[in-house]
Protein backbone atom coordinates (compact mmCIF):
# COMPACT_ATOMS: atom_id res chain seq x y z
CA UNK A 1 0.00 0.00 0.00
CA UNK A 2 2.84 2.33 0.87
CA UNK A 3 4.49 1.44 -2.46
CA UNK A 4 1.35 2.43 -4.34
CA UNK A 5 1.17 5.78 -2.55
CA UNK A 6 4.82 6.51 -3.47
CA UNK A 7 4.14 5.52 -7.07
CA UNK A 8 1.05 7.73 -7.22
CA UNK A 9 3.03 10.68 -5.84
CA UNK A 10 5.81 10.10 -8.40
CA UNK A 11 3.28 9.84 -11.23
CA UNK A 12 1.57 13.08 -10.16
CA UNK A 13 4.91 14.93 -10.07
CA UNK A 14 5.83 13.57 -13.51
CA UNK A 15 2.52 14.62 -15.06
CA UNK A 16 2.79 18.07 -13.47
CA UNK A 17 6.31 18.50 -14.85
CA UNK A 18 5.30 17.41 -18.36
CA UNK A 19 2.29 19.76 -18.39
CA UNK A 20 4.46 22.65 -17.12
CA UNK A 21 7.04 22.05 -19.87
CA UNK A 22 4.30 21.84 -22.54
CA UNK A 23 2.75 25.11 -21.36
CA UNK A 24 6.18 26.78 -21.37
CA UNK A 25 6.88 25.59 -24.93
CA UNK A 26 3.50 26.86 -26.12
CA UNK A 27 4.12 30.27 -24.51
CA UNK A 28 7.55 30.55 -26.13
CA UNK A 29 6.14 29.51 -29.52
CA UNK A 30 3.32 32.03 -29.19
CA UNK A 31 5.75 34.86 -28.38
CA UNK A 32 7.96 33.86 -31.33
CA UNK A 33 4.97 33.89 -33.70
CA UNK A 34 3.97 37.35 -32.50
CA UNK A 35 7.46 38.64 -33.14
CA UNK A 36 7.39 37.26 -36.69
CA UNK A 37 3.97 38.78 -37.35
CA UNK A 38 0.45 37.46 -37.03
CA UNK A 39 -0.74 37.11 -40.61
CA UNK A 40 1.70 34.67 -42.13
CA UNK A 41 4.77 34.29 -44.29
CA UNK A 42 5.44 34.58 -48.01
CA UNK A 43 7.74 31.89 -49.41
CA UNK A 44 9.36 31.92 -52.85
CA UNK A 45 10.85 28.78 -54.45
CA UNK A 46 12.85 28.72 -57.67
CA UNK A 47 11.32 25.77 -59.50
CA UNK A 48 13.77 26.20 -62.37
CA UNK A 49 16.74 25.56 -60.07
CA UNK A 50 14.97 22.56 -58.58
CA UNK A 51 14.25 21.08 -62.01
CA UNK A 52 17.79 21.78 -63.21
CA UNK A 53 19.26 20.05 -60.15
CA UNK A 54 17.08 17.00 -60.79
CA UNK A 55 18.12 16.96 -64.45
CA UNK A 56 21.81 17.19 -63.57
CA UNK A 57 21.54 14.39 -61.01
CA UNK A 58 19.93 12.15 -63.60
CA UNK A 59 22.63 12.99 -66.15
CA UNK A 60 25.41 12.29 -63.66
CA UNK A 61 23.97 8.91 -62.72
CA UNK A 62 24.10 7.89 -66.40
CA UNK A 63 27.79 8.88 -66.79
CA UNK A 64 30.91 6.90 -66.15
CA UNK A 65 33.40 8.10 -63.53
CA UNK A 66 35.78 9.86 -65.95
CA UNK A 67 32.82 11.52 -67.69
CA UNK A 68 31.59 12.85 -64.35
CA UNK A 69 34.98 14.49 -63.73
CA UNK A 70 34.89 16.23 -67.11
CA UNK A 71 31.29 17.31 -66.52
CA UNK A 72 32.10 18.83 -63.10
CA UNK A 73 35.05 20.68 -64.63
CA UNK A 74 32.86 22.11 -67.40
CA UNK A 75 30.19 23.12 -64.88
CA UNK A 76 32.72 25.01 -62.75
CA UNK A 77 33.89 26.91 -65.80
CA UNK A 78 30.31 27.70 -66.79
CA UNK A 79 29.44 28.89 -63.26
CA UNK A 80 32.45 31.25 -63.22
CA UNK A 81 31.44 32.78 -66.55
CA UNK A 82 27.85 33.26 -65.37
CA UNK A 83 29.02 34.86 -62.12
CA UNK A 84 31.28 37.19 -64.12
CA UNK A 85 28.38 38.23 -66.35
CA UNK A 86 26.18 38.86 -63.30
CA UNK A 87 28.82 41.14 -61.76
CA UNK A 88 29.20 42.99 -65.05
CA UNK A 89 25.45 43.60 -65.29
CA UNK A 90 25.36 44.71 -61.66
CA UNK A 91 28.13 47.29 -62.27
CA UNK A 92 26.23 48.63 -65.27
CA UNK A 93 23.00 48.61 -63.23
CA UNK A 94 21.38 46.54 -65.98
CA UNK A 95 18.11 45.23 -64.56
CA UNK A 96 16.50 44.46 -67.92
CA UNK A 97 18.86 41.71 -69.04
CA UNK A 98 17.25 38.96 -66.95
CA UNK A 99 14.56 36.56 -68.09
CA UNK A 100 10.87 37.32 -67.53
CA UNK A 101 9.31 35.46 -64.61
CA UNK A 102 6.59 32.83 -64.55
CA UNK A 103 4.99 33.00 -61.11
CA UNK A 104 3.41 29.71 -60.05
CA UNK A 105 0.54 29.75 -57.53
CA UNK A 106 -1.18 26.68 -56.11
CA UNK A 107 -4.87 26.80 -55.20
CA UNK A 108 -6.39 23.67 -53.68
CA UNK A 109 -9.88 24.81 -52.80
CA UNK A 110 -12.18 23.56 -50.06
CA UNK A 111 -15.97 23.92 -49.84
CA UNK A 112 -15.82 27.32 -48.13
CA UNK A 113 -12.98 28.59 -50.37
CA UNK A 114 -11.08 29.62 -47.24
CA UNK A 115 -7.85 29.41 -49.25
CA UNK A 116 -8.77 32.70 -50.93
CA UNK A 117 -7.21 34.49 -47.94
CA UNK A 118 -3.78 33.20 -48.99
CA UNK A 119 -4.56 33.66 -52.69
CA UNK A 120 -5.19 37.39 -52.26
CA UNK A 121 -1.79 37.78 -50.54
CA UNK A 122 -0.04 35.85 -53.32
CA UNK A 123 -1.74 37.86 -56.06
CA UNK A 124 -0.90 41.14 -54.30
CA UNK A 125 2.75 40.07 -53.98
CA UNK A 126 2.96 39.21 -57.69
CA UNK A 127 1.28 42.47 -58.75
CA UNK A 128 3.77 44.43 -56.65
CA UNK A 129 6.75 43.24 -58.73
CA UNK A 130 5.49 41.77 -62.03
CA UNK A 131 6.74 43.30 -65.27
CA UNK A 132 4.94 43.54 -68.59
CA UNK A 133 6.49 40.30 -69.89
CA UNK A 134 5.92 38.27 -66.73
CA UNK A 135 3.20 35.62 -66.55
CA UNK A 136 1.28 33.69 -63.89
CA UNK A 137 0.40 30.00 -63.76
CA UNK A 138 -2.24 28.85 -61.28
CA UNK A 139 -2.29 25.12 -60.54
CA UNK A 140 -5.95 24.77 -59.65
CA UNK A 141 -7.73 21.91 -57.91
CA UNK A 142 -11.26 22.34 -56.59
CA UNK A 143 -14.68 20.66 -56.81
CA UNK A 144 -16.35 24.00 -56.00
CA UNK A 145 -18.22 25.25 -52.97
CA UNK A 146 -19.98 28.36 -51.68
CA UNK A 147 -20.82 30.99 -54.27
CA UNK A 148 -19.50 34.03 -52.42
CA UNK A 149 -16.18 32.34 -51.59
CA UNK A 150 -15.44 31.24 -55.15
CA UNK A 151 -16.76 34.49 -56.54
CA UNK A 152 -14.11 36.30 -54.49
CA UNK A 153 -11.43 33.80 -55.61
CA UNK A 154 -12.32 34.47 -59.26
CA UNK A 155 -12.19 38.21 -58.58
CA UNK A 156 -8.65 37.82 -57.22
CA UNK A 157 -7.58 36.20 -60.50
CA UNK A 158 -9.32 38.99 -62.42
CA UNK A 159 -6.90 41.44 -60.82
CA UNK A 160 -4.16 39.86 -62.95
CA UNK A 161 -6.25 40.07 -66.09
CA UNK A 162 -7.03 43.74 -65.47
CA UNK A 163 -3.31 44.53 -65.10
CA UNK A 164 -2.54 42.84 -68.42
CA UNK A 165 -0.55 39.97 -66.90
CA UNK A 166 -1.06 36.76 -68.86
CA UNK A 167 -2.73 34.08 -66.73
CA UNK A 168 -2.71 30.34 -67.40
CA UNK A 169 -4.74 27.92 -65.28
CA UNK A 170 -3.64 24.27 -65.23
CA UNK A 171 -6.06 21.61 -63.98
CA UNK A 172 -4.48 18.25 -63.18
CA UNK A 173 -7.44 16.73 -61.30
CA UNK A 174 -10.63 18.75 -60.95
CA UNK A 175 -11.99 22.26 -61.58
CA UNK A 176 -15.74 21.99 -61.26
CA UNK A 177 -18.48 24.48 -60.38
CA UNK A 178 -16.75 27.24 -58.37
CA UNK A 179 -13.44 25.77 -59.46
CA UNK A 180 -14.37 26.33 -63.09
CA UNK A 181 -15.63 29.82 -62.21
CA UNK A 182 -12.03 30.56 -61.23
CA UNK A 183 -10.49 28.76 -64.22
CA UNK A 184 -12.53 30.59 -66.86
CA UNK A 185 -10.89 33.90 -65.88
CA UNK A 186 -7.60 32.70 -67.41
CA UNK A 187 -6.25 33.64 -70.83
CA UNK A 188 -5.62 29.92 -71.33
CA UNK A 189 -6.92 26.82 -69.55
CA UNK A 190 -4.99 23.57 -69.86
CA UNK A 191 -6.16 20.32 -68.31
CA UNK A 192 -5.04 16.72 -67.99
CA UNK A 193 -6.94 14.23 -70.18
CA UNK A 194 -8.92 12.70 -67.32
CA UNK A 195 -9.37 15.79 -65.17
CA UNK A 196 -12.95 16.76 -64.28
CA UNK A 197 -14.11 20.04 -65.83
CA UNK A 198 -17.37 22.01 -65.87
CA UNK A 199 -20.39 21.48 -63.64
CA UNK A 200 -21.68 24.98 -64.42
CA UNK A 201 -24.69 24.75 -62.17
CA UNK A 202 -25.94 25.54 -58.68
CA UNK A 203 -27.07 23.09 -56.02
CA UNK A 204 -28.50 23.52 -52.52
CA UNK A 205 -30.15 21.12 -50.13
CA UNK A 206 -31.45 21.39 -46.60
CA UNK A 207 -32.88 18.75 -44.25
CA UNK A 208 -36.12 19.45 -42.42
CA UNK A 209 -36.98 18.00 -38.99
CA UNK A 210 -40.41 19.57 -38.60
CA UNK A 211 -42.40 16.31 -38.74
CA UNK A 212 -40.08 14.68 -36.21
CA UNK A 213 -40.56 17.61 -33.84
CA UNK A 214 -44.34 17.49 -34.25
CA UNK A 215 -44.43 13.78 -33.38
CA UNK A 216 -42.63 14.63 -30.16
CA UNK A 217 -44.92 17.59 -29.37
CA UNK A 218 -42.15 20.15 -29.86
CA UNK A 219 -43.19 23.55 -31.21
CA UNK A 220 -40.92 25.84 -33.23
CA UNK A 221 -41.57 29.56 -33.51
CA UNK A 222 -39.90 31.55 -36.27
CA UNK A 223 -40.41 35.31 -36.43
CA UNK A 224 -39.17 37.30 -39.43
CA UNK A 225 -39.46 40.82 -40.78
CA UNK A 226 -39.56 40.71 -44.55
CA UNK A 227 -41.57 38.33 -46.70
CA UNK A 228 -38.60 36.26 -47.82
CA UNK A 229 -36.24 36.66 -44.87
CA UNK A 230 -36.50 32.88 -44.55
CA UNK A 231 -37.63 30.57 -47.35
CA UNK A 232 -36.68 27.02 -46.28
CA UNK A 233 -35.75 26.19 -42.70
CA UNK A 234 -34.32 23.25 -40.78
CA UNK A 235 -36.95 23.09 -38.06
CA UNK A 236 -40.00 25.06 -39.20
CA UNK A 237 -42.77 23.93 -41.55
CA UNK A 238 -41.80 24.79 -45.12
CA UNK A 239 -44.38 26.17 -47.53
CA UNK A 240 -44.84 25.89 -51.29
CA UNK A 241 -44.29 29.65 -51.53
CA UNK A 242 -40.97 29.31 -49.68
CA UNK A 243 -39.88 26.45 -51.92
CA UNK A 244 -40.72 28.42 -55.04
CA UNK A 245 -38.73 31.43 -53.82
CA UNK A 246 -35.79 29.15 -52.96
CA UNK A 247 -35.82 27.75 -56.50
CA UNK A 248 -36.00 31.28 -57.92
CA UNK A 249 -32.89 32.23 -55.97
CA UNK A 250 -31.07 29.16 -57.29
CA UNK A 251 -32.03 29.98 -60.87
CA UNK A 252 -30.91 33.59 -60.45
CA UNK A 253 -27.54 32.45 -59.09
CA UNK A 254 -27.20 30.01 -62.01
CA UNK A 255 -27.97 32.82 -64.47
CA UNK A 256 -25.26 35.02 -62.94
CA UNK A 257 -22.83 32.08 -63.11
CA UNK A 258 -23.62 31.55 -66.82
CA UNK A 259 -23.24 35.24 -67.58
CA UNK A 260 -19.86 35.35 -65.86
CA UNK A 261 -18.52 32.32 -67.76
CA UNK A 262 -19.83 33.69 -71.06
CA UNK A 263 -18.20 37.05 -70.35
CA UNK A 264 -14.84 35.38 -69.71
CA UNK A 265 -15.13 32.92 -72.65
CA UNK A 266 -17.48 34.53 -75.21
CA UNK A 267 -16.87 31.83 -77.85
CA UNK A 268 -18.34 29.16 -75.55
CA UNK A 269 -21.84 27.83 -76.28
CA UNK A 270 -22.99 28.55 -72.75
CA UNK A 271 -26.44 26.95 -73.03
CA UNK A 272 -24.89 23.67 -74.16
CA UNK A 273 -22.38 23.43 -71.28
CA UNK A 274 -24.24 25.15 -68.41
CA UNK A 275 -26.41 22.12 -67.63
CA UNK A 276 -24.64 21.17 -64.38
CA UNK A 277 -22.84 18.31 -66.14
CA UNK A 278 -19.11 17.78 -65.93
CA UNK A 279 -16.73 16.26 -68.48
CA UNK A 280 -13.26 14.76 -68.67
CA UNK A 281 -10.48 16.95 -70.02
CA UNK A 282 -10.57 15.60 -73.59
CA UNK A 283 -14.35 16.04 -73.76
CA UNK A 284 -14.08 19.53 -72.24
CA UNK A 285 -11.59 20.47 -74.97
CA UNK A 286 -14.08 19.47 -77.67
CA UNK A 287 -16.78 21.62 -76.06
CA UNK A 288 -14.49 24.64 -75.70
CA UNK A 289 -14.39 24.64 -71.91
CA UNK A 290 -10.58 24.44 -72.00
CA UNK A 291 -7.94 25.36 -74.58
CA UNK A 292 -5.39 22.54 -74.49
CA UNK A 293 -4.67 19.09 -73.08
CA UNK A 294 -1.58 19.15 -70.89
CA UNK A 295 -0.39 18.86 -67.30
CA UNK A 296 0.97 21.60 -65.09
CA UNK A 297 4.38 19.88 -65.16
CA UNK A 298 4.61 20.18 -68.94
CA UNK A 299 3.54 23.82 -68.80
CA UNK A 300 6.32 24.61 -66.32
CA UNK A 301 8.98 22.65 -68.23
CA UNK A 302 7.92 24.41 -71.43
CA UNK A 303 8.63 27.80 -69.81
CA UNK A 304 12.03 26.96 -68.29
CA UNK A 305 14.10 28.06 -71.31
CA UNK A 306 12.53 31.51 -71.58
CA UNK A 307 11.41 32.23 -68.00
CA UNK A 308 12.58 32.19 -64.44
CA UNK A 309 9.97 29.98 -62.77
CA UNK A 310 9.18 31.04 -59.20
CA UNK A 311 6.58 29.38 -56.95
CA UNK A 312 4.76 31.85 -54.69
CA UNK A 313 3.15 30.53 -51.52
CA UNK A 314 1.68 32.47 -48.61
CA UNK A 315 1.20 30.32 -45.52
CA UNK A 316 -1.10 31.69 -42.87
CA UNK A 317 -0.23 30.98 -39.28
CA UNK A 318 -2.89 28.98 -37.47
CA UNK A 319 -3.58 28.27 -33.86
CA UNK A 320 -3.37 24.67 -32.70
CA UNK A 321 -7.17 24.32 -32.52
CA UNK A 322 -7.54 25.81 -36.01
CA UNK A 323 -5.04 23.30 -37.39
CA UNK A 324 -6.99 20.43 -35.88
CA UNK A 325 -10.39 21.59 -37.13
CA UNK A 326 -8.99 22.39 -40.58
CA UNK A 327 -7.46 18.92 -40.84
CA UNK A 328 -10.74 17.28 -39.80
CA UNK A 329 -12.81 19.32 -42.27
CA UNK A 330 -10.31 18.67 -45.06
CA UNK A 331 -10.59 14.91 -44.48
CA UNK A 332 -14.39 15.10 -44.62
CA UNK A 333 -14.27 17.10 -47.86
CA UNK A 334 -11.87 14.62 -49.45
CA UNK A 335 -14.26 11.80 -48.52
CA UNK A 336 -17.24 13.67 -50.01
CA UNK A 337 -15.26 14.39 -53.19
CA UNK A 338 -14.34 10.72 -53.61
CA UNK A 339 -17.97 9.67 -53.10
CA UNK A 340 -19.13 12.28 -55.62
CA UNK A 341 -16.60 11.13 -58.21
CA UNK A 342 -17.55 7.47 -57.74
CA UNK A 343 -21.23 8.21 -58.03
CA UNK A 344 -20.84 10.46 -61.06
CA UNK A 345 -18.54 8.44 -63.28
CA UNK A 346 -17.63 4.77 -63.64
CA UNK A 347 -14.31 3.65 -62.20
CA UNK A 348 -11.51 2.14 -64.26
Amino acid sequence: MELLSYYGLFLAKTVTLVVAIAVLIMLIANVAMRKRGESGQLKLTNLGDRYQAMKENMQLECMKHHQQKLWHKAQKKKSKLEAKEEKKRARLNDVTAGKPVLYVIDFKGSMDAGEVASLREEISAVLAVAGEHDEVLVRLESPGGVVHGYGLAASQLQRLREKGIRLTVAVDKVAASGGYMMACVADEIVAAPFSIIGSIGVVAQIPNFNRLLKRNDIDIELHTAGQYKRTLTLLGENTDEGREKFREDLNETHLLFKQFVHQMRPALDIDQVATGEHWYGTQAREKGLIDAISTSDDVIIGHLERFEVIAVHFSRRKKMLDRFTHSASANIEQLLLRLWQRGSRPLN
